[in-house]
């Protein structure tokens, strides 16, 4: 892979870095359903709580595709002169994100047996943005 412009220092910084975060992630969500006695939920599955949450998950998913084609279009369009912050791709999908965790939050609050389960939702959204906050602002934590 040496000679096409990335040398391995920076895949070993960008693998620790996924390291860490990956840990970080994983023992704060282990804790704090330990402490607030909530179930894991199913990796990599919707985790829907009702059929009400499927239809708005659905619609904010839709909303969210529809405005990274949308954004690209209009940045698209316009990048020699301007291109728009808000309409980037990455900014749009931490605004899906978060959306989508108040959305499962309100629905938990609402509708699941566990009275703490939207309390886990809300702790694990909050750290994952201050790792991704702590990330971006102390350029990748030296690491890449």
């Amino acid at each position: 892979m040496l000679g096409y412009g990335l040398d391995s220092d920076f895949w070993l910084g960008l693998l620790l870095l996924l390291t860490i975060v990956s840990v970080l992630l994983v023992s704060f969500n282990t804790i704090i359903r330990r402490w607030l006695k909530v179930e894991r939920k199913k990796i990599l599955s919707y985790n829907h709580v009702n059929e009400k949450h499927t239809r708005i998950d659905w619609i904010i998913r839709i909303i969210a595709a529809i405005s990274l084609i949308l954004g690209y279009s209009i940045n698209i369009m316009s990048y020699p002169t301007i291109t728009y912050w808000f309409l980037q791709p990455w900014y749009i999908i931490i605004v899906f994100l978060v959306v989508s965790e108040i959305g499962r939050a309100v629905m938990e609050r609402k509708y699941a047996q566990n009275p703490n389960a939207y309390k886990v939702t809300i702790l694990e959204m909050t750290f994952t943005l201050l790792i991704y906050i702590s990330i971006l602002n102390t350029d990748f934590w030296g690491l890449v």
